[in-house]
């Protein structure tokens, strides 16, 4: 073989594969493209190449460019496919005459919504909002809110401990003696937070939970300031039509103490049925007199409640686990 004839087969090979590639269906995926073309250049690229073993010495210098530019020209040609094709594909998966996909936005959690609402009802009442720490020391959590030293609540298998002396707080009533050490009456707060008890999560319970707890202290505060506190706060949540009602319960930090209900239709076809929403007293004078008050001066009331189990009873939740499941298609029902 002389260079001429190497040169004549070298242009041959590579105006078939540019007719190979040239001819493609613009349909035809990149690889499959790719498949074609080594089956037609491969057998005869290998020929070409051993040929230059053939050539006079003189020669093999100008038919090893020849067969470079060869291998060359034939990626570009390759890549030029899938330039097109890419090009192709881009603009054909715009249609500007579509509807825009809808975009995702977050919305509040429905306990969240809850508290919002409970905080803005008490606000218009004359209360205002007061935060604490969630490590507490076991005087605040226990001590100076009249637990006696043996209560079981103060048990390893009731309250999670952090040390000695330090704890998750198990309610929001440390607040109650934080602010009172802080402010002179009159005091009127609100102490939502997390709080953290050695609870099973069931139905109606959970180990870390939000409470919502309120405070009045004054001088000449009396039962009938929170009976009518806590009914006003009740209509404006519930609606004004629903019936209120107060009954004898227990707590170390109240005396006397009582739980409130209110007639609520769950949803359920049962239609309207007492269900209690929280729990309330008036304050314990050795509470006052631990927070630094004169309790023959002062008197005052609080109530407590869970407004996850408040949740439950507005939108019909019989699961408080479904709460912390974090599943979109359930919470997006209450989102605002």
């Amino acid at each position: 073989m002389i260079l001429s004839d190497y040169l004549a087969q070298a242009d041959a090979l590579a105006q078939a594969c540019r007719a190979l590639l040239d001819g493609l269906d613009p349909a035809t995926r990149l690889d499959v493209a790719k498949g074609q073309l080594n089956a037609l250049k491969d057998e005869r690229l290998a020929e070409l190449q051993g040929a230059l073993r053939a050539l006079p010495a003189e020669d093999r210098r100008g038919a090893g460019g020849a067969f470079n530019s060869l291998k060359t020209a034939l990626q570009d040609a390759l890549d030029a496919v899938g330039a097109r094709q890419a090009a192709t594909s881009g603009t054909a998966s715009v249609d500007g005459t579509m509807p825009a996909r809808r975009s995702w936005r977050g919305s509040l959690h429905p306990v969240t919504l809850v508290i919002d609402e409970i905080c803005e009802i008490f606000r218009e009442l004359g209360f205002t909002i007061a935060l604490g720490p969630e490590a507490e020391t076991e005087w605040y959590n226990f001590g100076a809110l009249n637990f006696p030293a043996d209560h079981p609540a103060m048990e390893l298998h009731d309250t999670l401990y952090l040390g000695d002396d330090t704890l998750l707080r198990t309610h929001t009533s440390p607040v109650q003696v934080r602010t009172l050490q802080r402010f002179a009456p009159p005091v009127r707060v609100l102490a939502p937070g997390q709080v953290y008890r050695r609870d099973f999560f069931d139905a109606t319970h959970a180990p870390a939970f939000m409470q919502l707890e309120g405070l009045a202290i004054d001088e000449g505060v009396s039962f009938v300031d929170l009976k009518a506190t806590l009914a006003e706060f009740a209509r404006r949540f519930y609606g004004a039509s629903r019936r209120v009602r107060f009954g004898p319960s227990y707590f170390p930090f109240v005396e006397p103490g009582a739980q409130m209900d209110v007639e609520v239709d769950l949803g359920d076809g049962k239609g309207l049925r007492w269900v209690e929403i929280l729990g309330c007293g008036m304050v314990h004078p050795n509470v006052i007199e631990a927070a630094g008050l004169d309790s023959e001066k002062y008197t005052g009331w609080a109530f407590g409640m869970g407004p996850a189990r408040i949740a439950m009873s507005r939108y019909g939740v019989n699961d408080i686990r479904t709460l912390y499941d974090s599943d979109v298609r359930f919470l997006e029902q209450f989102a605002r």
